[in-house]
Formats: structure tokens, sequence, C-alpha cells
């Protein structure tokens, strides 16, 4: 397994900057260096998953979730849009700009978030792929499931030949779906009158809405918007003014045709449900299988059927391919870590591979549509977390400068993201009452009411933190600067130095008495993790307190011998309480603590002692990197 530290700040390495957008010079060609992105985008759009919603909705209500699809489309274009504008302007995908910006247990958190978006996505193009297969060839589905690994062959070899061919082929990918989609909507032959009313708005009762808030999650992907900032960076443009507008214009154009393509999609699945199911009393028609079984028969072809497998075949393969990009932008832009892609496409489709398996093993192939629907909610549940930043970050005109979002864009882009949190959080709640309602379940209450505070918390933090943040940098900005009048300190009397008992102790000794030379009094500081301290604080006694101690005293004793006034004071179990009562027992007038230069994961888990320390305390912290 290789795994490595990744050090250029390029979003997607390989293929930074290798389409050449300056060299043409006719306005035709110039404008097709820049399509491409948008349609990898686009494919996420019409995956498995959005034909479950889809058909779901179509079968069960007719028409009258066709706003809800137009909806849905309107806030992809504009999310998709500052998604590009931030890659282009900034040439910093989502999660590198979220790195900036959030503290690591956040970013920690929204990255956990990520990764389980595009586990979801992968799920339904695992189940979609499968059933694909399924219907085509009669292949049992679990077969074709294990047969979904292989497709990270075709990948690999598709990355090979760079980035334009990749494009290339989830083109010609989208154009079998839509072609097939063409046909089914001629032979269904819709009422256009009725289809037509489906785009006025109407209430949405409780089942309704679980369906719509599928539909936008469907459509809406929050690994979208981590992949569109990081594929418009394909792109070379220059670093003026005119270069950056063109490119954020011609993208937009990109988004639309690419985005409009995907709607033709979904709406089309939506209308044929409605058409074939719904008008013909087949209401509760809820599963891809069926909806591929009743084809041939309602519409009198046998044609139908097998565009219809061959077109979610296509819009599996073509989601799959975007989601292990997605999947590296994120790894890379949050952790700084870069894995093999072969690795890296494995381990995505091994995620989403065991749940559909145990769930196809314990209830058979009846449960695949609602754990395709369910992928599709949680994939709208996170949609607030990958908004939110989005909007904070291209409304800021200190990193975005004359291309910050305008005053009504940015309140079109807030309203969005309330319209979807608000929905998410009335889905949530409605299908969560049933539970608490409920006698029992208390494993259940206890882990969505877990859930729900720490949604809250990293809700809140990564809502408004970007705006405290602003606040505060205004407020540094102005005033008159202070005259320097007093510059003089106390004499630092004495200094404790925290040690671990590691080979960095003499350095960390050593800087404090850079400190204080001769005229200091030095305290040495450690606290004893073993279990007899956990339980019996001061009174622990055990060969690991024991040897601690001893350790401290032959510390001071060797300092003493060199004139410099030493002691040492033993804290027990809680490091970052004890650290604190040890400075306040002893009365140092400083502390010096080493920092070990952590990364990665381990920022979030040794990188807290020090945070906690010096919010604590009131003394001068010297801070040793060892």
């Amino acid at each position: 397994m290789k795994l490595q530290r990744y050090h250029t700040d390029n979003s997607l390495a390989d293929v930074h900057e290798t389409v050449d957008t300056v060299a043409p010079n006719s306005g035709i060609k110039r404008m097709l260096a820049y399509i491409g992105p948008a349609y990898l985008v686009s494919v996420g759009y019409m995956d498995p998953g959005n034909w479950a919603t889809d058909l779901q909705g179509g079968a069960q209500f007719g028409y009258q979730l066709i706003w809800v699809l137009l909806m849905s489309n309107l806030m992809a274009l504009l999310l998709q849009s500052l998604s590009a504008r931030l890659g282009i302007v900034r040439r910093r995908d989502l999660a590198q700009a979220n790195r900036e910006v959030y503290p690591p247990l956040v970013n920690f958190s929204l990255y956990i978030l990520a990764e389980i978006a595009i586990a979801a996505c992968d799920l339904a193009e695992v189940l979609g792929m499968a059933l694909g297969i399924h219907l085509l060839t009669g292949l049992p589905i679990l077969w074709g499931v294990a047969i979904t690994v292989l497709d990270t062959l075709l990948l690999l070899w598709l990355q090979n030949y760079g980035i334009r061919k990749l494009e290339a082929f989830i083109i010609a990918l989208v154009a079998v779906i839509g072609i097939s989609f063409l046909i089914e909507i001629i032979l269904a032959q819709p009422a256009y009158n009725t289809v037509i009313k489906g785009f006025i708005p109407s209430a949405l009762n409780k089942d309704a809405l679980y369906i719509a808030v599928g539909i936008i999650g469907a459509t809406v992907m929050p690994h979208n918007l981590y992949l569109h900032s990081a594929l418009v960076q394909t792109r070379k443009i220059k670093n003026d003014s005119a270069s950056i507008k063109r490119a954020i214009k011609f993208n937009l154009i990109d988004s639309a045709i690419a985005l409009n393509a995907a709607f033709f999609v979904n709406a089309a699945i939506l209308v044929l449900a409605a058409t074939v199911f719904f008008t013909s009393g087949h209401t509760m028609v809820a599963r891809i299988e069926d909806a591929h079984q009743l084809l041939k028969p309602l519409l009198g072809s046998t044609l139908a059927p097998i565009l219809f497998a061959i077109a979610l075949i296509a819009a599996g393969q073509s989601s799959t391919i975007t989601g292990t990009l997605a999947g590296q932008i994120v790894m890379e832009g949050y952790l700084k870590l870069r894995i093999n892609p072969w690795l890296r496409r494995l381990l995505t489709r091994l995620l989403a591979i065991v749940p559909a398996v145990v769930v196809i093993m314990l209830y058979g192939n009846n449960k695949i549509d609602e754990l395709l629907v369910l992928s599709q909610v949680i994939l709208s549940v996170q949609l607030g977390f990958a908004i939110i930043p989005l909007i904070h970050f291209v409304s800021d005109k200190t990193t975005m400068g004359e291309f910050a979002i305008k005053w009504h864009t940015k309140i079109l882009a807030w309203l969005v993201a309330a319209v979807l949190v608000y929905l998410n959080t009335k889905m949530v709640i409605e299908q969560s009452l049933p539970v608490f309602s409920s006698e029992g379940n208390i494993l259940w209450k206890f882990i969505i009411a877990f859930a729900a505070i720490i949604f809250i918390w990293l809700f809140i933090t990564m809502t408004f933190l970007p705006l405290l943040k602003k606040q505060m940098k205004k407020q540094s900005l102005h005033g008159e600067p202070p005259s320097l009048q007093n510059l003089s300190i106390q004499h630092t009397q004495r200094i404790g130095v925290a040690l671990d008992f590691s080979v960095n102790d003499e350095k960390l000794i050593a800087h404090a008495i850079n400190q204080g030379k001769k005229n200091a009094h030095y305290v040495l500081l450690h606290v004893v993790e073993s279990v007899s301290a956990k339980f019996l604080g001061e009174e622990s006694d055990d060969d690991e307190t024991r040897k601690d101690k001893q350790r401290l005293e032959l510390y001071a004793q060797q300092l003493n011998e060199m004139g410099y006034q030493t002691d040492f004071s033993l804290g027990y179990n809680h490091r970052v309480k004890e650290i604190i009562r040890l400075i306040e027992e002893s009365k140092v007038d400083m502390l010096v603590m080493g920092a070990h230069r952590h990364s990665g994961l381990k920022d979030y888990l040794f990188g807290e002692t020090i945070e906690a320390v010096r919010h604590e305390i009131k003394i001068p912290l010297l801070i040793v990197n060892v």
C-alpha cells in the first residue's frame, strides 16, 4: 500500500493545467478547450440513485414532482458555477479551501462526511450497474455487484490517456443515456399538456417530501462541488483579469449545457414512470427491476426494456469514474495524503459493496431500491456541509478580489442553502419522530440524539466561524497604530518545563535555560499516565510512577550541579488539567513545551494538549519544535 504525504498545492496534480486554453486563437476552438469538466460533474446528476428517486416520484405522484426536479437543476447550476469560480480564481478546490480556514477537528469532521457522501454515491452506482447487468443478461445481482470491482481497471486505463480522453468517454456515455431515454419518451407518448402542469409548485405530504429530498440529494450532490472546483484547474489559463473572466464565462456555458442534459434525463425518467405506471394504476412500482419488466407489456415494445438496461449500465459506469476522482480530491485536500489511484478506487468500491452484499444476502433483491433512495437521502442531508463553506469562500473579497460574487448572487445562494437545510431538517425530524414516540429503541434514540448534537455543533461552527474570523480581521486592520512607549517586561523568575521523557527533553531544557540563564529558577514538570495514577492520583506508587520521579530527580540534580536552581513537580493522569495545576502551584511565570510537528491525522490526535493548555494559562508560553 503506497501512502504518502502530498506536498504540492495543485489539485489533481497529475492532470493539473494539462489542457491549454491559451494557445487557441479562434472563439470556437477556445470555447471547446473549456468544455468537459461540467460533463464529468453532470453524470453525478443522472446516476442510478436518481433513477430510483425519479421512478418512485413518477409512479407514486405522477407529474407532481417535476417542479422539484427543475428547482434542483437550477440550484445545481448556481452551486456548480460557484464551485467552478472558486477553482478558477483561487486555484483551490473546496477541500483545500476548507483546510485553510477551519480548525483541524472541523476539517476532519467535514472530511469524514465527504467520504460518507462518496461511499453513499458509490453504493448507488454499484447497485445500478449490477441491476443493469442483471436486467440485460439475467446474471444474478450479487454476481453483478462483484463484477463492478473490475471497473477499477477501466478507470486506470482511461487515466493513462489524459483528462480529454476521459471527458470524451464520459460524454459518449451521457449521449447513450440521453438517446436511450429520448426513444423511451417517444414510445411512451406522454400527454405534454399534463406534463407542463407538473412544473407548477405544489404542497408536499410526508411521503412526497421524503422522495423530494431524495431527488434533491440525487441531483445536487456534495461531492460534485469538490469535483468541479478541481476539474476546472485542468485548464491552463493566464492569471490576468480578462482570462479569468473568460474562463468563468465559458465554464458557465459548459455547466448550463451539461446540467440541462442531466435535467432532461431525470425528467425523462420521471415522465416515463408517470406516463407508463401512474396513469395505468401501477402506483406501487418503486423498484427499477419492476419498471423494467412492465415497460414491455405496457409500451408494447421489446426495445424499451433493452434501452432501459443499457442506459442504467452507462449511468452507473460514468458515475463511478467521477466518484473516484472526488475521493482523491477530498483525501488530498483535507489530509494532504495521496494513495495509489487503483487502491483508492478499490477501497471506495469495497465500502460500497459491503452494504450492498449484506442487504442482498439478508433481504434478496426486494430492498435494493429502498437502499438506493436511502443513499440519496444521505447525500442530501450532507449538502449543507459543502454548500455553506463554498458560499463563504466565493463571497470573500480578500481572497476572490473582483471575482467575489455580487450581493444578488450571494442572497440567492444563501436562500438555496436555507431551503436545502430546512427541507433536510424537516425530513430528518419527520423520519425520526416515530422512533422517539415508540417504546424501546433506546439504542436508536441515543444514536440519533448524538448525531443531532454533532451535526448542530458542526453546522454552527462551519457557518459562523468564517464570519467571526472576518470580523476579527477587520478590527485588526482598523484604527490608529498605538505608540510604542512601554516595552519593558518583568524579568522571568520561574520557568516551568513540561517534559515527556523522550530524546527531546534535553532540547526543551536547553531552550528554557536560554530564556533565564542562571538568574531564573527552573521547575521540571511531568504527568504520570499509568493505570495506577488514573485511579490513585498522588497516592500512586506503581513502578512507572517511581521511575518517572527518579528521572525528574536525576535531571534536577544534574542542573543544580551545573549552577541552575532547579526543582521538579509530578502530576497524575489528566495531562492538560495537571499541567495547569502544576503551573499554578509552582507559581512559574513562563512555560516551555515541545511540539512534535505531527501532520495529517495525528494533528487531531496529538495536537490538542498545547491548544488546550494555552487557552487556560495567562503566562507566556514558549513552544519548541522538537
